[in-house]
């Protein structure tokens, strides 16, 4: 669990490949809401790949983990890693926010992992099915 004293009811375990879900079409991850400003730990040990901001995630921080897999943490108020720095789950790499296409929403954290390795084996007839080769449901990391 990234989130510093998160349990489980705080996010919404049936919201991993939740359809319809905005301009991401299906939800390739999860939403674990917290105060503003609440630590974020990396959920593994990994090489920050990037520590910035774009348009829909807002200040984001992606690791890449073991097993080839990337650890995405997304609408973050407060950026605490940068980009190339080794990180393990003792690392604070951000706080709990808003940003990006989260503005004005509830302070959470968006968070997915993604393999690069495709499995093929995970496709299916959902919306937009063929992804999920690729997306990992966090929640069973927890």
């Amino acid at each position: 669990m990234p989130v510093k004293g998160a349990i489980k009811s705080d996010y919404n375990a049936k919201s991993f490949w939740f359809y319809p879900w905005g301009k991401s079409i299906t939800h390739k991850g999860v939403d674990i809401f917290a105060k503003k400003g609440t630590k974020i730990n990396s959920s593994t040990y990994g090489l920050v790949l990037y520590s910035g901001e774009i348009n829909m995630g807002g200040k984001i921080v992606l690791v890449l983990g073991p097993k080839w897999r990337l650890h995405y943490y997304a609408h973050l108020n407060e950026l605490k890693t940068s980009s190339f720095s080794f990180v393990n789950k003792n690392s604070t790499i951000g706080t709990i926010g808003s940003s990006g296409n989260a503005i004005g929403k509830q302070p959470h954290l968006h968070y997915s992992i993604l393999t690069v390795i495709p499995y093929v084996w995970r496709i299916d007839s959902d919306k937009q099915g063929w992804k999920k080769m690729f997306y990992l449901n966090p929640i069973k990391y927890f």
